[in-house]
């Protein structure tokens, strides 16, 4: 039972869609775990698409270890060949074999002699919390026990390369954050590209985040890094944060009526060039109703522990109380305390 030695993966993928073109170039360094995030339709299950080799490409050159396997217009590699195994949301095991023989398929298929494959599938289901349950079938398993099986399945090839799409998207919250830790531990080492909408999933995972908007990367850097500091929007609503445009303007950031002011150092030494367009970036936990900035309400939105205010500069979660003589149209004041607001460069 061995993982094989991490491989480094080149892509620059460009398939395209009806739309837009999804154009990408990626590169990650063996042993490394890489998370792709963005809004449906952004490009993302595109890309582990071409990199299976399910997808083919309009242009563009893929390689695993310097060993090219897929470049538009005249080379492409069968899936089977490429050393690269993706995962998907459902774990798709063979219904009428038991947990044992799925795991152990993909070795037999190698040439391993069937009683190796067995011993090692046994291992490998031991290592994702399942021992003793070689014998059962996937109609005998729960949900995470089947996504577990999978996982034993997956890294049980010694692929090169694993692509993750969303594994844990069908499971219930208990469940996912059980499987998350233990794709943590088993992917460990292990040339990762894992394609996710959940921050908590990245940052669990990854090494690095990338954001996809529209088949196009808008950020990429380590996990903590870009959710700290989101560029776009859509970075911003992954990573729990409202992101606001505006200019510095005495020493603080205005956007129309609303002014805010930090204390972090950096966002200081930012709002002091004049007219310098700046972005504001903070928890919605921390915008407060009732004192300072006049904003039009937009809509509310229902969340699981309040009301979601969203105004034409920026959201305020609330206790359904504060909220329930507010409607959209309506005028309210908002304030952030400064120690929650940070500012960086609009891009």
């Amino acid at each position: 039972m061995t993982i094989p030695d991490a491989a480094e993966l080149r892509a620059r993928i460009a398939v395209r869609r009806r739309d837009f073109v999804v154009d990408i170039a990626l590169a990650v360094v063996p042993g490394e775990t890489v998370a792709v995030t963005g809004r449906s339709g952004a490009g993302k299950s595109t890309l582990l698409g071409a990199l299976a080799g399910l997808t083919p490409l309009d242009e563009g050159e893929i390689s695993v270890d310097g060993r090219v396997i897929d470049r538009a217009p005249r080379l492409r590699t069968d899936p089977m060949r490429r050393g690269i195994v993706l995962l998907g949301q459902e774990a798709r095991l063979f219904p009428h074999l038991t947990a044992r023989e799925n795991v152990a398929f993909g070795p037999r298929s190698a040439g391993v002699p069937a009683s190796v494959a067995r011993s090692s599938a046994d291992e490998w289901l031991a290592r994702v919390g399942l021992p003793g349950t070689g014998d059962r079938r996937p109609a005998q398993l729960s949900g995470g026990e089947q996504q577990r099986v999978a996982v034993a399945r997956a890294l049980a090839a010694e692929p090169r390369v694993v692509l993750l799409d969303e594994p844990l998207v069908a499971l219930d919250a208990v469940t996912a954050s059980e499987i998350r830790t233990m794709l943590h531990e088993r992917l460990a080492g292990v040339t990762t590209v894992a394609v996710t909408h959940d921050a908590v999933d990245a940052a669990a995972l990854a090494d690095r985040l990338v954001i996809v908007e529209r088949g196009r990367v808008t950020q990429q850097g380590p996990v903590r890094e870009v959710l700290s500091a989101p560029a776009t929007e859509v970075a911003a609503r992954i990573a729990g944060l409202e992101r606001l445009e505006g200019v510095a303007q005495g020493g603080a950031f205005v956007r129309g009526a609303l002014r805010l002011e930090s204390t972090d150092a950096a966002s200081l030494a930012l709002a002091r060039a004049e007219g310098a367009e700046l972005a504001a970036v903070f928890p919605a936990s921390a915008m407060r109703l009732g004192a300072g900035s006049p904003v039009t309400v937009s809509h509310l939105e229902q969340t699981p522990t309040g009301v979601r205010v969203v105004t034409d500069h920026g959201a305020a979660e609330v206790a359904p109380a504060e909220a329930a003589s507010i409607r959209p149209g309506d005028v309210v004041r908002v304030s952030v305390a400064p120690e929650r607001v940070r500012f960086v460069a609009a891009t």
